[in-house]
């Protein structure tokens, strides 16, 4: 398989990488900073295009890995009937590429990437989906050569999974980064939570979340919850973040409460 890719982030460098390594050849990379497009260039050993018109009707597909503002923009400049066009993003519909190319789709890896600590395991899940047969084929040739776990997924599954995804990491991510910020002020190490921070992340593969759930707000502890409002006084958004979930746990294992 031959492809072009647009881009030169964290996405861009995993695909890129992972499909050369697994055999498929890189006809080109474009990138709006020529210096990081010619370092990716390099490492799979591909041109560095100059311009977005330097991409060619002549591979099996072109990836553009950018940002989801810009991805129209750029794909305004193509014109593909052969050359399968596709997207990596989560939040957005392969139907915005139509106007540009006759087969498109979307790879969208739900896994955070980056650049300098790229995964060398087979385990990050792709979703998939193509407008055509072709597409399909493509997306599925793509998938199989950089991961064991892909699943063609709609639109509208798309979206919830992109949900689901910034629920799942990016919130818990800011969670623990709040969490770090606390533990620096009352001078403890922020390191005597990473167990129990792996502890959660592994239960979940043999639980479900819901079964799982602890703390005061599972147990309608009262007093420590105010106490622990308490504590974060000085900081209302932390504090309303606290109440904020504390309430959504609560609703959860009691519905009826209050009717």
């Amino acid at each position: 398989m031959t492809f072009y890719i647009a881009g030169t982030g964290n996405t861009a460098w995993f695909l890129a990488t992972r499909l050369v390594k697994a055999g498929q050849e890189c006809k080109g990379v474009y990138g709006r900073n020529a210096v990081h497009a010619q370092e990716l260039a390099n490492a799979v050993k591909a041109p560095a295009l100059q311009n977005i018109s330097d991409i060619k009707d002549d591979a099996d597909c072109c990836i553009l890995a950018i940002t989801d503002h810009a991805i129209t923009e750029v794909a305004a400049h193509l014109k593909l009937e052969h050359t399968t066009l596709l997207h990596t993003a989560g939040s957005l519909s392969r139907t915005i590429l139509e106007p540009y190319a006759i087969h498109t789709g979307v790879l969208w890896p739900i896994y955070s990437l980056v650049k300098d600590n790229l995964p060398m395991h087979r385990e990050v899940p792709v979703t998939i989906k193509g407008n055509t047969e072709h597409a399909e084929a493509v997306l599925q040739q793509l998938a199989s050569s950089i991961t064991d776990i892909s699943y063609t997924v709609s639109w509208e599954q798309r979206q919830w999974l992109h949900l689901c995804a910034v629920l799942c990491n990016n919130f818990t991510n800011h969670l623990m980064a709040v969490s770090e910020q606390v533990c620096n002020r009352q001078h403890v190490p922020f390191s005597l939570l990473y167990p129990i921070v792996s502890q959660t992340a592994e239960r979940i593969r043999n639980a479900s979340p819901k079964v799982l759930q602890t703390g005061p707000a599972k147990r309608g502890d009262t007093i420590t919850i105010e106490r622990h409002l308490e504590l974060l006084r000085q900081n209302p958004e932390w504090q309303a973040l606290y109440n904020a979930l504390t309430t959504s746990i609560d609703k959860m294992y009691r519905p009826d409460k209050g009717e």
